[in-house]
């Protein structure tokens, strides 16, 4: 995965105009499927919980780490204004992402 992820990131910053579009054909498709797919499986329950990030013991009020990473990557990455940090409650301050802490998320589920 951080392989292809990687070569993405390698094609998206040096191919030349032709190839990333047939790039950005081929591949957008295929990741705004994988972040619906994702999301899906993170969307709340009746009770407002994630059901992925929720256990037995713990409930996982929504947004979970995963809808707050996704607003993070593609809502306030993007072109839209960013609520300023401060003015974000603390269950809805998003978490650092660090390299390798999807591989230990995508292994739990």
């Amino acid at each position: 995965m951080w392989e292809r992820l990687d070569m993405l990131s390698e094609l998206a910053n040096q191919a030349d105009a032709p190839s990333l579009l047939s790039v950005a054909r081929s591949e957008l498709p295929r990741l705004t499927d994988g972040w619906r797919a994702l999301l899906a499986a993170h969307e709340p329950d009746e009770r407002g919980n994630c059901p992925e990030c929720s256990t037995r013991w713990r409930q996982q009020k929504s947004p979970c780490s995963v809808w707050r990473a996704a607003y993070e990557h593609l809502v306030a990455g993007g072109l839209a204004a960013r609520p300023a940090r401060h003015m974000l409650s603390h269950q809805e301050q998003p978490a650092p992402v660090q390299r390798g802490a999807h591989r230990t998320a995508l292994a739990a589920h």
